[in-house]
Formats: structure tokens, sequence, C-alpha cells
């Protein structure tokens, strides 16, 4: 089943499921600006640079052979327009050695320091960065299918940056204003990446929420939280062209969906406080994660991806069964729902304190008593309550995929909320 999207047309190879596998793993590839002002590198933090063989060895037990990984803009561009691409290259060639399928981050939170989303040229150099990073690809992998996500979750980067100062250009007030600059950069680096390579598949990766009013909401409270909610896909609608069309957007921009989806994803607007995510005291404003997926899905009618997930702490297996039963009641229905990431696959710890680590991963770090690494790079300990659910909840997907069989696709198909 597949809804109409607005140019009533869908190619077959945007059809095409590009992933290796429906479980992938993430690694968290920040290089942003802390709230402090400090550049951190969640890949240096993290061990990934160093583990990276013996990590991706490790997800294969789980029978994951597609990973998110990230550039570091930051990193790889230390001048304007001049770009140092071999710590990227050695990441290439490690996962070609260890046969694992790399998604990439071309923007994950961090970008150069003398720029920012309301720098005059920002748009430029970053569709400048896409433009030479798949020219470099290609040199080293000319065939075969290459997935980008250009900027990741615009959504939550123009709020942290515009309106709550906790990384560039630290404004408040001026969220819209960073939303709209980094749309504009993203908008042109999709045109740039296809310039080169018109095959490349674009995965927007943007939170899915539910945004709600107070309980004791009047009116004009009910349809402030409406708005709210709508709000969160100004972005994909400025990507395909619903929105802002003077940035450039086009139908065909919007490929596929990434959603990312974690505990504290429904919240009571203007007060801070979250709905709870197994709903145990039935709130009914809580909305069942299968609804969510099926709104989007309704709007765009695009093929989507759980691109980020995870819980911390003992919550884990709990959270991983909620999600593979939220996920396979969609994938039963025929929607095209391509793949689950376990984001973060590896611990990793606060952005600004860099402390505590946040025990969300399928491998924790091995912590002394003061919460610091044994070792660095530090040794990852396999959450074996976590590892046990995952292996079921694989299976629970396997079910469900079977019972839904091939995909019957169809432009003229509604899905009914």
């Amino acid at each position: 089943m597949q809804a109409r999207n607005d140019s009533g047309t869908l190619s077959s190879s945007s059809l095409q499921n590009p992933f290796q596998t429906f479980w992938m793993a993430g690694y968290e590839c920040t290089d942003k600006l802390n709230a402090w002002g400090n550049r951190v590198d969640f890949l240096e933090v993290t061990g990934h640079l160093e583990h990276i063989d013996a990590d991706y060895q490790d997800i294969q037990q789980f029978n994951i052979r597609t990973v998110r990984e990230g550039i570091r803009w930051s990193r790889v561009e230390k001048k304007p327009y001049e770009y140092d691409w071999q710590p990227v290259a050695g990441m290439i060639r490690r996962g070609q050695a260890g046969g694992v399928q790399q998604v990439w981050d071309l923007c994950h939170f961090g970008f150069p320091d003398d720029l920012s989303p309301l720098h005059p040229l920002f748009a430029r150099r970053f569709a400048a960065l896409c433009r030479e990073f798949i020219r470099f690809y290609r040199s080293l992998v000319p065939d075969g299918i290459l997935i980008v996500t250009p900027i990741n979750e615009v959504s939550f980067l123009s709020w942290l940056g515009g309106d709550a100062r906790g990384t560039s250009p630290y404004c408040i007030n001026n969220g819209w204003e960073v939303k709209y600059g980094l749309m504009r950069a993203y908008i042109e680096g999709v045109a740039a990446l296809r310039e080169i390579d018109p095959g490349v598949r674009i995965m927007t990766t943007e939170p899915l929420v539910n945004m709600v009013p107070t309980l004791e909401a009047d009116p004009e409270q009910i349809a402030q939280a409406a708005r709210a909610h709508q709000d969160q896909y100004q972005a994909t609608d400025m990507l395909c062209g619903r929105m802002c069309p003077e940035l450039g957007g086009k139908p065909e921009y919007l490929d596929i969906i990434g959603l990312n989806y974690y505990y504290n994803n429904q919240w009571v607007v203007g007060t801070g406080q979250f709905l709870r995510w197994a709903n145990e005291d039935l709130d009914p404003r809580w909305r069942p994660l299968r609804e969510l997926f099926l709104e989007t899905y309704h709007r765009y009618g695009r093929p989507m991806v759980l691109s980020e997930t995870s819980h911390p702490g003992e919550d884990r297996p709990g959270w991983i069964k909620f999600v593979s039963r939220e996920s396979a009641a969609v994938i039963e229905r025929g929607i095209p729902l391509w793949g689950i990431c376990l984001y973060p696959i590896i611990d990793r710890p606060d952005w600004d304190h860099l402390t505590p680590w946040h025990r969300s991963g399928l491998w924790d770090a091995e912590l002394d008593d003061a919460g610091i690494p044994t070792q660095q790079p530090y040794r990852r300990v396999l959450n074996q309550p976590y590892a046990h659910e995952l292996r079921e909840a694989q299976k629970r997907i396997a079910l469900a995929k079977e019972k839904a069989g091939p995909a019957q696709i169809s432009l003229n198909a509604r899905v009914r909320l």
C-alpha cells in the first residue's frame, strides 16, 4: 500500500529498499560545539575510530551490516574549501573490509569554527562540501548504492542553536531563522550531490514527536499545541517544496524518511512535562508509535526508517520490545518501514559535561566507581538483557514481514489513521 505524494508519481528506483539489513547500528558521530563552546568529537570520545574493526565485527552477531556514520565536517574542512578526507577514507576502507554498508551523515550538529547556519555563505560552503564528498567517495567506491543524510535533525538543531543557546549560533528566539538557513543549505546540498551522482539516495532524519496541550487547556491552548505538533514537519515540507518554495525544494528530494524516536518524544507544550513512554497511567493524550508512523506516511507517502531509537538504563529491554511491537504492527499493514537503527549502538557520555555516560547502547562502557571509563579507548560490555530482547525483537519483525508478504504498491491507496 502506498499513499500518494505531491508529485503523484514515484520512480521505481525510489521504491527499492537500498539497505543491506533491516536492523542497523548508529555510531554517535557529533562534532558539535557544546553549550560551553567546546568542540566535542564523539567518534574519538567513544573510541569508535580505534575500535572500528572490532565494532563492525561485534554487530554481525546480531545480523547487523548497515550502520550510520559521520564525516565530521569540522574535521574535514579546516580551511574554507580545503578538505582532508583521509580519516573518512580510513573508515570507508574498514567498512569495505568488514562487509558493512555505511550510511553517511555530512553534518551531525557540527560545522567549521568560522560558520553557523546564519552565515551568508553557509549554504554555499555546505553545497561545496557535498559536491566534494561525493566525488571523493566515488573515487574510492565507483559503484553501488550510496545513502546520505545531508544534515541530521534540522528541527532539533534549529531549536538547540536558535532557541536554547546549546550550540552555535547560541541564539534565543531565532529558531526559525536557523531552520531556514539549515534548509537552504540542505536543499542546495541535495542538488550538489545529485549533480555528481544522480542515483544517490537521501535519508532525512528528523524527530518524530507528539506535542499535546495540558488536560485543562482552553481552545486557544489546544490550537497552539496542534500548531506546535504540525511544526515538526516544517523541515521535510521545505525539502519537498510544500513550504518556502523559494528555497528550491522538490518532491523528489524527499526520498527515504528517517524518523528519530526516543522515550521522551511526547510532551506537554509549554510545561516541560513528558508523557510516560509506556503510558501506564493511560493518559488520553499519549499516542502509540504506530499511529505516529502512519501519520507521517499518510502525509508523504514515502518509505520510512526508524533512524534513531534507544533508552537509557534498565528500561532498554522493555523499550526495544515496545518499539519492535509497534514497528511490526506497521509492517503487517503493508507500510514500507525499511529499518530500525539502534542509536547509539555503543554507549556515549553527555555532550556538555562528558559525564555521565548514558547507558543507552547495546554495548556499555566499562566504568569505574566514579563513572569514568576504566581505559581509553573504553572496553565495550554487551548488555545481556538488551541483547536477549533484541533477538526476540528481530524474530518479531521477521514474522511481521512474513505476514505482510511482498509489498503491493498502490499510488491511489490512502492510509486510514
